[in-house]
């Protein structure tokens, strides 16, 4: 027997025992989220969001609950790109539906509360120009055009990720309502000048010492991105108020 063999049989023994080290819980998340580690998992549980059991040895000892619950935030983050203070108040929304009921429903309200906005058939961050075409049902001279004017780029081997899925779809829907994609450069503009603010606060703490460091600054990026957002739009909104008055 192989040794990922064995790893995996020893991960469906601890699944079957309704508790898992937190070495098990990665291997599971590991499958849907490749990029997780035990300090992201670390820092969320230090944030609240799951409270697994602890051993008399000390060692921490997840329940299948607990790992819907990291299932669910990392979802919600990946898909959504969710701030944890969201995530929690979907988390606290569940509990309290959870406890007026019999049993727990965290699996389907996880899959229908962070469902992606697009529903995606393939997951992966590898998507060709031709399924990037075929998903977003533009043609190819529209990403040509993106591309040219520096609103889309691809990855190493001319791939595409899932964000380029969706920021193909953004650009598509405004071109039907008139806009060029030269027109779409003053976002990108505007996109850079805010990375770079945030970059100057979230550098620094993904650098700092300590367990975690680069989790916390990734969770302020989220905040951060979240919150331009929303000023983005009511900005847009009170500039073009005029226009209907």
């Amino acid at each position: 027997m192989t040794a990922n063999a064995a790893r995996a049989d020893s991960v469906r023994a601890e699944v079957e025992n309704r508790s898992m080290s937190i070495g098990a819980v990665l291997t599971l998340l590991r499958e849907d989220f490749p990029d997780v580690t035990i300090s992201k998992i670390r820092f969320l549980e230090a944030e609240g969001l799951v409270t697994p059991d602890r051993a008399p040895s000390g060692y921490r000892r997840f329940s299948e609950s607990d790992c819907e619950r990291l299932r669910f935030v990392l979802t919600a983050q990946r898909d959504r790109y969710l701030p944890l203070k969201v995530i929690r108040e979907q988390l606290d929304a569940i509990d309290a539906e959870a406890a007026e009921g019999p049993g727990t429903r965290l699996l389907s309200s996880a899959r229908s509360a962070v469902a992606p906005a697009t529903d995606f058939a393939t997951r992966g961050g590898r998507v060709s120009r031709e399924v990037l075409i075929e998903r977003t049902g533009v043609d190819n001279a529209f990403i040509a055009e993106l591309m040219r004017n520096s609103l889309l780029s691809s990855g190493p081997g001319g791939f595409f990720d899932e964000d380029a899925v969706r920021l193909v779809e953004a650009a598509a829907a405004l071109a039907n309502f008139g806009l060029e994609t030269r027109h779409l450069r003053a976002f990108k503009v505007s996109a850079d000048r805010e990375a770079g603010l945030v970059a100057q606060i979230a550098g620094p703490i993904a650098k700092g010492k300590g367990t975690g460091a680069r989790d916390r600054a990734e969770e302020l990026i989220r905040e951060m991105a979240a919150l331009s957002v929303t000023l983005h739009t009511q900005l847009v909104k009170a500039a073009v108020r005029g226009v209907l008055d």
